[in-house]
C-alpha cells in the first residue's frame, strides 16, 4: 500500500477560516486523505474513485481490507451514480438525508467507485452527511469521498480534532477541526431490500420500523467486526460501583469519575460516549467500568458500541 503521508508531517486547520476547505480538497485530488469532521465522528476522507488514495485510508488506519468504507456524497444525484435505489431506498433517503443513516445498495453498473472501497462486493454503503464541513469537503473535491472513523482501526471512534492527532499522529497530512461532533455515534446502517439494520446509530430502529439483524454472518457493511471501538485497557460493563483501580464511567444514578449523563438522558450519553472513553483510556487507572446504560432508543446503539469495546 502506499504511504498515506509521505511527509510526515500533519496540519490541523480551523473549519471556517479561510482556505481550509481548498487545503484539503487539494490533499483529496493529489490522492491523501483528510481528517473531516460529520455529524456522527470525524471521517479519513479521500477519494472514493481512486484505488491508491482508497488504499491510503486503509495503510492509515491499519484497516483490514475485507472491512468495507462508507462512501460519502452531497446530494441524491450523486448517490444514484453510485448505487441503485429501489423503492424503498428512495424512501429513506427521503426522510433522513442529510443525516447520519448509511443505505448498503446494489453498486450501480457504472458506478465510479473503486472496488477495494466496497472490499470487492456488490454492494455499496453509501450516504450523504449534514456536517457543514463534509458537505463542503465532498463539494469542493467533486467526487464521492470514502470516510471511515479518522482512527487507528479498532480504537476509540473520534469525536474531536485531538482524539485523531493522538490515534493517527503523523500518518495523515491534514486534519480539519470543527470542535466536538454532535451525535457522536457512528451513523446507522440499514439494509433496505431485508428490511435491517445492520448497525445500531443514531436513528433508532423504533423511528426505521425495521428489525435487527442476526449476530455473525459475512461482514457486508463497517461496524460488524465483533471487536471494535476499543480502548487500550480492559472495560467492564454494567457496574454499578467502581472496583480498585478502575475508573467509572457513570449514568444516571450511578456517578463515577466521569458521566455520560447525569439525568440519564441517552442523546447526551450517546455524543459523549467516545470522548469519556478517550479521557478513561488516558487516566491512570489500569482498567474502565461503565455504569449500566437502557438498551431502548439510542440506547441499542450505545450498548452495541460498549459490547464491542469490551470484547
Amino acid at each position: 500500500m502506499p504511504s498515506p503521508n509521505p511527509t510526515g508531517a500533519t496540519r490541523t486547520l480551523r473549519y471556517g477560516e479561510p482556505g481550509a476547505i481548498e487545503a484539503a480538497a487539494r490533499v483529496i485530488a493529489e490522492g491523501g486523505c483528510v481528517a473531516v469532521p460529520t455529524e456522527t465522528v470525524y471521517g479519513l476522507a479521500a477519494d472514493a474513485t481512486d484505488s491508491r488514495a482508497v488504499a491510503g485510508i486503509y495503510a492509515a488506519k491499519g484497516r483490514p481490507s475485507f472491512n468495507p468504507l462508507i462512501v460519502h456524497v452531497p446530494d441524491l444525484d450523486a448517490a444514484r451514480r453510485v448505487a441503485v435505489f429501489d423503492q424503498a431506498a428512495l424512501a429513506l433517503a427521503a426522510r433522513w438525508w442529510p443525516g447520519p443513516l448509511t443505505l448498503v445498495l446494489p453498486l450501480a453498473p457504472d458506478s465510479p467507485v473503486a472496488s477495494l472501497a466496497t472490499a470487492g462486493l456488490a454492494t455499496v454503503a453509501v450516504r450523504m452527511p449534514a456536517h457543514p464541513a463534509m458537505q463542503a469537503l465532498l463539494r469542493a473535491a467533486g467526487r464521492p469521498l470514502a470516510a471511515p472513523s479518522a482512527n487507528a482501526s479498532g480504537g476509540i471512534s473520534p469525536t474531536r480534532a485531538e482524539h485523531v492527532a493522538a490515534s493517527l499522529g503523523e500518518r495523515i497530512p491534514l486534519i480539519l477541526d470543527a470542535g466536538p461532533t454532535p451525535a457522536g455515534l457512528e451513523s446507522t446502517i440499514v439494509d433496505p431490500a431485508r428490511g435491517l439494520v445492520l448497525r445500531p446509530g443514531p436513528i433508532d430502529r423504533a423511528a426505521l420500523g425495521l428489525a435487527a439483524a442476526a449476530a455473525g454472518g459475512p461482514i457486508v457493511a463497517p461496524g460488524q467486526l465483533t471487536s471494535h471501538y476499543a480502548p487500550a485497557k480492559p472495560i467492564r460493563l454494567d457496574a454499578a460501583e467502581a472496583r480498585p483501580g478502575e475508573w467509572l464511567i457513570g449514568f444516571g444514578p450511578v456517578a463515577g469519575d466521569d458521566t455520560l449523563s447525569v439525568s440519564g438522558d441517552l442523546t447526551e450519553a450517546a455524543a459523549r460516549l467516545f470522548d469519556a472513553l478517550h479521557r478513561a483510556d488516558a487516566s491512570a487507572a489500569s482498567a474502565i467500568a461503565v455504569a449500566p446504560v437502557p438498551g431502548h432508543g439510542l440506547g441499542e446503539a450505545i450498548n452495541d458500541r460498549l459490547r464491542r469495546a469490551a470484547a
